[in-house]
This record gives C-alpha cells, sequence and structure tokens, in this order.
C-alpha cells in the first residue's frame, strides 16, 4: 500500500466462555495484533473482568525491580531466553537487589554527609584567619553576632563598647562584630554598606584547629567507604544488571496479562474482548482466536459521509475513530518523529511523513549549506546510531541527523562553501569599460550579451580571497576542494527556469548577481517553493475533504471546491498578479529595446492572476457563509483580511534564504577576524585557533538549531495547517515486544 496513507483498519469483537480468557489473552499478547478498546463499564449486563491472583504481587515485583533498574543500566543489549530469565527470578535476583537498594543508600548517606563535611570545612576555613573559638562565635544572650566576608572593612563603623575582628581569607576580607542588642540595628545598617555576606556557624564546643583536624578524619573515612562501596556496585553491575533489566521486561509482561481482564466485559460465563486490528493482519488474527473463541468477526471500518475526523474540531459528528497504524518504512521512517511531533493524522487523511522526507532535509540543506557543519552532523548522527542499541528512538534520531547532514553537504558542495570559507571562483561581466554588467550568470549569457554600441560583455574569473582590510588567499586545506568541480569551479552550469528563476551551478548564494553571486536568484528561488510547498498542501487538503468531510458535517467535490479550491485560486492568482506587475518595469529597465510581445503576456498574465485571485475571494466569502456560519455583512471584511494573510504565509518562505545567509555571515566574520590573523610564530596562536574553532562550533551549533526550528515552522504551521488533522491515535497493540527476552 501507499506510503502516502496509514493502515487500513478493522473492528474486532471476539467472545468466549470465561474459562478460555486467559488464553484468550495469552494468545493476543503473543500475536500483537490487537489494539484493545477498554471496556467502560456502560452495560448493565457486562461487568469488568477480574484480575488474576498474582497481579498485586506481581505490582510490588515490577515496582520493585524498576526502582533498582533506574539505579543502575544494562552492560548489554543481549536477548535471553524466558526459560533462563525466569530461573533468574526464582533465584538469588531479589535478594541481590535487596543487596544493590541498601548499598545504593548507603552510598547517598556517606555522600551526603561527604558533602556535609565539605560545607563545614569551606565555613571554618572562612572564619580561620579571625582566630576565634568556634564556641566563641555565637550563642550570646546579651550580644549579637556578625560573622561574614564585607567588601570593605574601613566602611565598618562599630558602635561603642563593641568588637571587631577581622582576617583575610584569600582574596575575602573576613569580619567578625560584636556588638550589644541593642546596637544591633546600627551594626548591620553599616555592614550592609560594606557589603556584608554572613556565613553561618556550626554548632561546637572547642578550638577550630581540633575540629578541622576531626573533619579531615572523618571525610578520609568515608572516602574510603565510598570507594569500597562504588567498587561493589562496580562488581555488581557487572554480575547482575542485564539479568536485573531482563527480568523487570518479563516481570512487566507478567503484569500486563495479569490486569488485562479488567480491560475486557465479562459475564458469569463468557467474556467479549474488543479492539483494532490492521486489516492486512485481520485472516492471521481470526486463525488465531478462532480455535480459542467462539465468535470472532473483524468488520472492516468505514468512514460515515461527512465525518472524517477524531473529534476534537468535530461538531456534527460522533463515529468512533480507529487508531493510525504507519506503513512499513525504512528510509522515511525517521520522519514519523516530526509527523508524531504533531499528533498522527486522521484516519484516511494523508499522511505527511513521506513528503517530508522528501522536503524537510532539502529545506534545511538550503539554510545550513556548509560541506564542513554537514560532514559534522553527519558525524554525529552515525555516532547516535552506533550507540543507539535496541534503543528505536535514539536510533531514528541518529538517522534523522544523517539525513540532514548528508542534505547539507550536497547544498554546501553546490554552494561551495566549507567551514564558512567560499572557495571557488566567481564570475562577473564587464562591459569594455570594465563596468560590471548586472543579471548576467555564466560565460554564455555574458558572452552573448548585445551592448548598446554592438560590443559583447566579457567574462570574468576572480579568484576566492579573504580577510580583513587586505585580501588574503584561502589556506590550501579549503582551496583544494576546486579540485572536485569542473575545471576548477571555472565551469559555470546555467539553468533558465520559469518566471525569472535562475539556477546555477555552483551557487553562490553570498553574493550578488552583479558580483557573480545568486543571491537574488535564491531568495526568488525560496518563494517559488513556498507558493509550491502551499499548494500541495491545499491540494492534499483538497482530497480530504472531497472523500471524508470537513469536520462540520460537509463532504464531496463542492465543499472541497470552495473549503480548498478558493485558496488554490487566491495562492496562483495572487503568484502571477504579483509577477507580473514585478517582472514588467524590470524587464524594461533592463534591455535598450525591451520586447513588446513579452511586456503584452506579462499585462496578460496580471489580468489572469487578477481574475483568479478575485473569484478565490468570492469563492472564500461565500465558504465562510456556507461552512463556518459567518454572516456576509462580516464576511466581506474578513475574507479580505484572511486572502492577504497569504502573502505572510509564503514570505515566511524566504527565511530558507536568510537563516542561511546570516550563518554563512558568522562563519565569515570568524574566519576574517581569528583565521586571518593566524601566525604560526605568534604565542597567541594556540589562543587564536582555539578561538576560531570556538566560532565555528558556535556557528555549526546555531545552523543545526535555527534551521531545525525554521524547518519545522515552515512544515507544521505553514505547510500542515491548509489539510492536517492531527486527531489520530496511536495503535498501540496489546502484548509483549520483546528487547531483552525471547517472546514465548
Amino acid at each position: 500500500m501507499s506510503q502516502i496513507h496509514t493502515r487500513q483498519m478493522g473492528r474486532l469483537v471476539a467472545s468466549g466462555t470465561l474459562d478460555k480468557l486467559d488464553a484468550t489473552i495469552e494468545m493476543l499478547a503473543q500475536i500483537r495484533a490487537l489494539h484493545l478498546v477498554d471496556y467502560d463499564g456502560e452495560d448493565d449486563d457486562l461487568s469488568m473482568g477480574a484480575p488474576r491472583d498474582t497481579a498485586d504481587q506481581l505490582s510490588r515485583d515490577v515496582n520493585k525491580l524498576r526502582n533498582a533498574a533506574g539505579m543502575v543500566a544494562a552492560k548489554s543489549n543481549s536477548v535471553k531466553s524466558i526459560k533462563e530469565v525466569r530461573s533468574s527470578l526464582s533465584g538469588d535476583l531479589y535478594s541481590q537487589v535487596d543487596t544493590l537498594v541498601s548499598t545504593q543508600d548507603r552510598l547517598d548517606e556517606v555522600e551526603s554527609a561527604l558533602k556535609a563535611l565539605s560545607d563545614e570545612q569551606s565555613m571554618l576555613s572562612m572564619v580561620a584567619p579571625l582566630k576565634l573559638e568556634i564556641d566563641l562565635l555565637s550563642g550570646y544572650e546579651n550580644l549579637t553576632c556578625f560573622i561574614g566576608t564585607v567588601r570593605d572593612a574601613k566602611a565598618v563603623e562599630v558602635p561603642k563598647g563593641g568588637l571587631m575582628f577581622t582576617g583575610s581569607a584569600g582574596k575575602q576580607t573576613v569580619i567578625g562584630v560584636f556588638v550589644l542588642n541593642a546596637d544591633a540595628a546600627a551594626a548591620q545598617a553599616t555592614l550592609e554598606v560594606a557589603g556584608f555576606t554572613p556565613t553561618p556557624i556550626p554548632e561546637y564546643e572547642g578550638s577550630l584547629v581540633m575540629r578541622m583536624g576531626e573533619i579531615d578524619a572523618e571525610k578520609n573515612e568515608l572516602l574510603a567507604e565510598q570507594e569500597s562501596l562504588n567498587s561493589s556496585l562496580e562488581a555488581w553491575v557487572d554480575s547482575n544488571a542485564d539479568s536485573l533489566h531482563s527480568g523487570l521486561e518479563l516481570l512487566e509482561r507478567d503484569q500486563e496479562l495479569a490486569t488485562a481482564p479488567v480491560r475486557i466485559a465479562t459475564t458469569d460465563h463468557a467474556f467479549i474482548v474488543d479492539g483494532w486490528v490492521e486489516m492486512a493482519r485481520a485472516d492471521e488474527v481470526n486463525s488465531a482466536l478462532s480455535s480459542i473463541c467462539t465468535v470472532v468477526d473483524i468488520e472492516p471500518f468505514k468512514i460515515e459521509p461527512g465525518g472524517g475526523g477524531h473529534g476534537h474540531a468535530d461538531h456534527h459528528h460522533h463515529q468512533e475513530m480507529p487508531p493510525i497504524a504507519y506503513q512499513d518504512r525504512t528510509a522515511s521512517k525517521p520522519m514519523e518523529l516530526l509527523t508524531d511531533a504533531v499528533g498522527r493524522p486522521g484516519y484516511g487523511r494523508i499522511d505527511p511523513t513521506l513528503f517530508m522526507f522528501v522536503t524537510y532535509p532539502i529545506f534545511f540543506g538550503l539554510m545550513l549549506g556548509d560541506m564542513a557543519y554537514g560532514l559534522v552532523t553527519l558525524g554525529l548522527g552515525a555516532f547516535v546510531m552506533s550507540r543507539a542499541g535496541n534503543n528505536e528512538l535514539m536510533n531514528l534520531g541518529g538517522k534523522f541527523l544523517v539525513y540532514i547532514g548528508i542534505a547539507t553537504v550536497i547544498f554546501g558542495y553546490i554552494y561551495g562553501e566549507f567551514a564558512g570559507f567560499e572557495f571557488l571562483p566567481h564570475g562577473v561581466c564587464k562591459d569594455d569599460a570594465g563596468y560590471y554588467i548586472e543579471g548576467i550568470v555564466g560565460v554564455a549569457q555574458c558572452e552573448a550579451y548585445v551592448l548598446p554600441d554592438g560590443s559583447h560583455g566579457h567574462y570574468y574569473w576572480k579568484e576566492p580571497k579573504f580577510g580583513t582590510g587586505h585580501d588574503q588567499s584561502l589556506p590550501g586545506w579549503v582551496a583544494w576542494m576546486t579540485v572536485m568541480y569542473p575545471n576548477g569551479g571555472e565551469v559555470h552550469w546555467v539553468l533558465d527556469g520559469p518566471f525569472g528563476l535562475t539556477l546555477a551551478y555552483p551557487f553562490h548564494r553570498v553574493s550578488d548577481v552583479a558580483h557573480g553571486g545568486n543571491l537574488e536568484h535564491l531568495i526568488l528561488l525560496t518563494i517559488y517553493l513556498g507558493v509550491a510547498h502551499i499548494l500541495i498542501g491545499l491540494t492534499v487538503g483538497f482530497r480530504d475533504i472531497w472523500l471524508y468531510g470537513n469536520g462540520h458535517g460537509d463532504q464531496g467535490f463542492v465543499c472541497a471546491l470552495f473549503e480548498k479550491g478558493s485558496w488554490m485560486l487566491i495562492l496562483v492568482g495572487g503568484f502571477l498578479a504579483a509577477y507580473a506587475f514585478l517582472s514588467a518595469p524590470a524587464y524594461e529597465e533592463k534591455w535598450v529595446n525591451p520586447d513588446q510581445d513579452y511586456l503584452d503576456l506579462m499585462g496578460t498574465v496580471m489580468m489572469v492572476g487578477v481574475a483568479k485571485f478575485a473569484v478565490g475571494l468570492g469563492m472564500l466569502m461565500w465558504t465562510l457563509f456556507r461552512y463556518h456560519g459567518v454572516p456576509f455583512p462580516i464576511n466581506i471584511g474578513l475574507a479580505g483580511i484572511e486572502a492577504i494573510g497569504m502573502l505572510p504565509t509564503v514570505l515566511s518562505y524566504v527565511r530558507l534564504f536568510a537563516v542561511g545567509v546570516v550563518g554563512v555571515k558568522i562563519a565569515e566574520t570568524g574566519n576574517n577576524m581569528l583565521y586571518g590573523s593566524l601566525d604560526f610564530s605568534s604565542p597567541l596562536f594556540p589562543v587564536i585557533i582555539i578561538g576560531w574553532l570556538m566560532v565555528q562550533l558556535f556557528a555549526w551549533g546555531l545552523g543545526v538549531f535555527s534551521p531545525n526550528i525554521h524547518a519545522v515552522r515552515l512544515h507544521f504551521v505553514e505547510w500542515m495547517r491548509q489539510f492536517y488533522d492531527s486527531s489520530g491515535e496511536a495503535f498501540k497493540p496489546f502484548g509483549f515486544k520483546a528487547r531483552r527476552v525471547e517472546v514465548e
């Protein structure tokens, strides 16, 4: 089945005699094909099943092992047989867990005691310069003591009859002020002026030196015990960690089976199982249950006309919808992380995962577009995958990083960028007087360009440079990469696309056309991508409303035509009108003898665009009235405002240009300021190279974070709102997914 659709679901109802309930549950757990619908207890003739007698004990055992498993990680991802795990559970595993818990508890106590002693030691070290016994620093009835540090001891004015002691602890001034209780407020005021910070004093009678010695002795004893406890924990992990995690997994399965009857409707003599199954596995489920259950019925689910939603925005339709199961995927599966972040699609609706598998890396690569950063991202993804083990989420996250890393490398190659260096030569077109001829890309275009005097343009190659104040040649470790390009990068292929779009190879995104770059072309490209991306979303929305409805009880071609067709007309019409309006005067300005046929064509395009926009606006007004209940006096103005809102939606895609260029400029600044001033003989060389590496790391980190944020926004906000119903519930099959324990 197509991967743009989710799996077809069917409703299962199975019943049998009560003595077969346990066997049915065991079979369902084994085949892992049923999304169990919990019995809600509303039928007076039915009741919830009773959990097995072992449920309470299993719950206690699971909690015990789960608490222990949170303390230690498994040593391997090996899979054990159920027989081996059961043997471990019936052996000394529980006593070993008790040992682990007691050891960890004692280790926590030791570490807490060490922290308390260290804090006390720090406090005593702070007041030691005062050369006073500890018991003299507090505990007076008629005196108030202020012990702490000050910024300026000279600013402290001690009231008559008071005493002040000072000392130095490193760069800090320690002070002790003793005053009568009646003078405490005045003393505190002057201390605050001096920047006083109090130091808590521990309760102890005796010599400060003696207490410091006692603390050292206690810490040494605790450190020795801490080392012994850590060694015991390491030995415990080596011997028992894998058994603990395997045992927990099996007990969780046992607990699920023991408590499953409470999810099933029963009578005194029978049971009824209710749930959802994938129709692709209907025969398998029917075959598995038929030998146990008296009745097994699986009915393919059909959406009732006018429904189509899962209920959160469905005011007229109350059909219970099935859970959503994705199609089996390989390459595109990591993109399910994005889909699930929004919510699974409503049943029957288009699954956007495959679309994002194509568009998301493209959007990300367009923005980051640096081979060095792409290679680092790719390497990070490979590292995450190597550490994932059987952690599916971590493995998918690593693959996701690999995908966007590959896209970044590809676009970095197209842009000719590596670590912020643009290392390919630029070409510029000049006339005989040496003036730039704007709007020319490539040798062929330049030489074909006819100047007013009949001469042709001349194409010049510029060597890539970088630096501040004066040009400096690119470093050799960057410049050598020009060998990967035809003729060292001096071959410039150009494709003149529709609507004034020019694609080039290489594509210099940070320089304007007049200086051999493609900056303006990139801006146009992002706008056109936005129009195409939104149009795809509207098309998907059109299909969904045609087949399944708009969530307000309306369905069919006409409804889809008004709900989504109106926006298609507004988008396409607005685009054509804007293009003609902007391109015609630009064309006249560019050419000495402009082609009148082209200008007439642009006039026609503008008229067609305005007509489409006007028709779409009228359809939108009717949509608001007919399908959303907005009165005409209101929707006349509202429709216009909403239609104009399509403009910022399209312009939002310009971030594909802006974010990337900003990232390049950050890296380029680091190259100019730091790498460009490198002198291997300078004593500051290590500092400068570290600074440059830090800038590169910052640029890469920002480059990974920011493009992801903006790519997510373009998909979730601008694109998906054109069609997406995120009300789907994830399909969760009842049963045991083996990770560390073999399935029976």
